[in-house]
């Protein structure tokens, strides 16, 4: 493998050098950081694609916070998510005063279950969580219809992708580092319900901006990760990141609070310099859709050509945020590819029978070309 172009999930997959020179110019116009135009700019390219209102905070997992609570989730009230997700979303609904409920997935989606859904809903469920997992669509037409039954809510998360059109009343989406489109941190809800957006307005006013230094810090993870990146094979670039770690200069993406199971129930609104971010990626969706469909175009043939098991729901049109595919010893294939420079890590590693391949912009046909040539030999 090339010494210094490390395949990777988590090494600022966003970080081309376009993006770079944004960060850059972001960086010292430290007046730009909590407020600016970029934030209204960003809300109405959004809410004119998804045609609903849109409200902005600075992370997914607060904004999906937000809507739990402008949908009044009291204490007791059950939802229903399926079990293979992240755990912020599971953190969202305990800071909320809910009750997690499990649902099975559908092998061939990575998906809800409809009937293992339905199985679980009760007199005190009020919302259906919707996965999108790794951009593979789920079924919300049964979904919905499923809601509309039982007269309960249907929310879609769209963390891994922004779909051309959301059929529940209510999404939420996030700009993190490894999404469909990058803020570093920032994350959105879309709501069609007149009332429940009345209050999420409230709650997206009354929410605290986040400390300049905060932002500061976000801004650092561009500039740290570009450097690092290719040097990080011959061990520079892991002690930049370790020195960077322990002065403070990163925002982890997951805190030790929340891999513990607990969130902070404030809420923030979104750093305009993120929301900057997230908009000049926004711009460019179409350009990183074409690439990720490429990928995983290109990974499906392989798949299909060497025998490898995927969920049969793909397709080539997919725009996917990770390729996914069945493995019995996902662990040691990623141990085995460390050694090359290869880093498959992606936060997904609770589940041993899967193993994600990169579709991010800044993964080459070329990487992806000699990540697959080395999986037939371990697969």
């Amino acid at each position: 493998m090339n010494l210094f172009s490390p395949i990777h999930h988590l090494f600022a997959p966003h970080v081309d050098t376009a993006y770079l020179l944004q960060t850059f110019k972001l960086f010292f116009t430290p007046w730009k950081w909590r407020r600016g135009p970029e934030s209204e700019l960003l809300r109405a390219e959004l809410s004119k694609k998804l045609h609903g209102d849109v409200f902005l905070f600075s992370s997914g997992r607060e904004a999906f916070l937000a809507l739990l609570t402008a949908l009044n989730l009291r204490k007791g009230d059950e939802v229903i998510v399926q079990r293979y997700t992240c755990i912020v979303v599971l953190n969202a609904i305990k800071a909320a005063k809910g009750v997690t409920v499990y649902a099975d997935i559908d092998l061939n989606t990575l998906n809800l279950n409809i009937q293992s859904t339905e199985d679980q809903i009760s007199n005190t469920t009020r919302a259906i969580i919707c996965q999108h997992t790794f951009g593979i669509p789920s079924d919300t037409t049964a979904l919905q219809s499923l809601c509309e039954q039982y007269d309960i809510h249907l929310i879609e998360d769209c963390a891994h992708v922004i779909p051309e059109t959301c059929e529940a009343d209510f999404a939420f989406f996030s700009f993190g580092r490894d999404k469909a489109i990058s803020g570093i941190s920032g994350g959105a809800i879309l709501s069609r319900n007149p009332e429940i957006s009345t209050k999420l307005k409230e709650i997206e006013m009354s929410a605290e901006h986040r400390p300049l230094l905060f932002i500061k810090r976000l801004l650092c993870y561009p500039l740290i990760y570009s450097l690092a990146r290719p040097l990080y094979r011959i061990g520079i670039g892991k002690v930049l990141l370790k020195c960077a770690q322990i002065l403070g200069g990163l925002v982890p993406i997951v805190s030790q609070k929340e891999k513990n199971g607990s969130m902070d129930p404030r809420l923030f609104k979104i750093p305009n310099a993120c929301a900057a971010l997230a908009l000049f990626d926004y711009k460019r969706l179409h350009e990183k859709n074409d690439h990720r469909r490429m990928l995983t175009e290109f990974y499906l043939k392989e798949a299909q050509k060497n025998g490898w098991k995927f969920p049969s729901r793909i397709t080539e049109h997919m725009p996917l945020q990770k390729f996914p595919i069945f493995v019995n010893n996902a662990d040691e294939i990623r141990k085995k590819l460390k050694r090359r420079n290869i880093h498959l890590s992606d936060g997904w590693e609770n589940c041993p029978g899967i193993l994600n391949l990169p579709t991010h912009p800044t993964m080459s046909l070329k990487q992806a070309k000699n990540l697959s040539s080395l999986l037939t030999h371990l697969l």
